[in-house]
């Protein structure tokens, strides 16, 4: 008979998440899994069957708690343009922090995306759930009049996503806080006029 488990998978998972979010798939060693978790090896293996595994897990789970927090973010305040404005400044500045860490689903869109097919869709998948509730915000703003009603939403939703990734990706490389700044200026100022 089998022991029951003596841990907690979402907690174990969220631990992973985080190590894999700050170093990457490859770079995370079994042993910094180990660590993070407290897991042994073999309760590692029973229950996620791999690295990759347990890799899925926490990516998933990192994309469902991204995504809850967006769309908390999109509807903070009391007009769709400033939540959307609101939600990009933080954006920022979290890209400003000492040891950035960028967006987990752009940081292995270009580590695991290209050759890993499950990842790229399980990315393309993400950045569609971005975009879609992107959208769904500049739709709000267009009732409440934050947002001009000429405005494309879907293609000013693609945009925003795209700022986002590249945000993410420029901050985890560093850039410079004033050139992240000026490029989320003009596509919000595109929106907004």
């Amino acid at each position: 008979m089998a022991r029951p488990r003596e841990f907690d998978i979402e907690e174990v998972s969220l631990k992973a998440m985080h190590v894999f979010w700050h170093k990457g798939f490859e770079a995370t060693s079994l042993t910094d899994l180990l660590e993070a978790t407290g897991l042994s090896k073999s309760s590692l293996y029973d229950t996620f069957s791999s690295k990759r595994g347990l890799f899925l897990v926490a990516f998933e789970l990192f994309r469902q708690e991204r995504m809850k927090a967006l769309k908390i973010h999109l509807n903070s305040k009391s007009n769709a343009y400033d939540s959307i404005e609101s939600f990009f400044r933080l954006v920022l500045a979290h890209a400003n922090q000492e040891e950035p860490i960028g967006c987990m689903s752009c940081n292995e869109a270009i580590e695991l995306g290209p050759h890993d097919e499950e990842v790229q869709q399980l990315i393309a998948k993400d950045f569609q759930g971005i975009e879609d509730a992107l959208v769904e915000a500049i739709e709000r703003g267009k009732v409440d009049g934050s947002i001009p009603e000429f405005k494309d939403s879907r293609m000013h939703g693609r945009a925003l996503t795209v700022t986002y990734q590249g945000l993410q990706v420029m901050a985890r490389s560093r850039s410079v806080k004033e050139r992240l700044n000026d490029a989320l200026t003009v596509v919000l100022e595109a929106l907004h006029k």
